[in-house]
């Protein structure tokens, strides 16, 4: 899979401190410059394992949903706050999301 490319991940917003404080990550290339540039710390193991997952889902040894896993535990590690998102139009083709969700 392309790293630039946001087929097949669903999006996800994080709340970080400092003066950059939210950043939505829609593709591989989106997570792999927060992991690199924005991260708090560098030192935990969900860190480490999502910078990995990173690597090999950019490389197409797992899907991006497997390292969106990958990310959100990281996240979890460092109490960063994440929230997925539903991009505008999803709602409407899918069922079980309200119709509210696209505002």
């Amino acid at each position: 899979m392309c790293w630039n490319t946001s087929a097949a991940f669903t999006p996800v917003g994080f709340a970080l401190r400092g003066p950059a404080s939210r950043k939505i990550v829609w593709t591989l290339g989106d997570a792999a410059r927060l992991l690199m540039n924005d991260w708090p710390f560098d030192d935990g193991e969900e860190y480490v394992a999502a910078v990995k997952a990173c690597v090999d889902a950019i490389s197409g040894k797992i899907a991006p949903e497997q390292f969106r896993e990958a990310l959100l535990r990281a996240a979890e590690e460092a109490g960063i706050a994440a929230l997925s998102l539903v991009p505008q139009g999803v709602a409407a083709r899918r069922a079980d999301l309200p119709s509210n969700a696209q505002r």
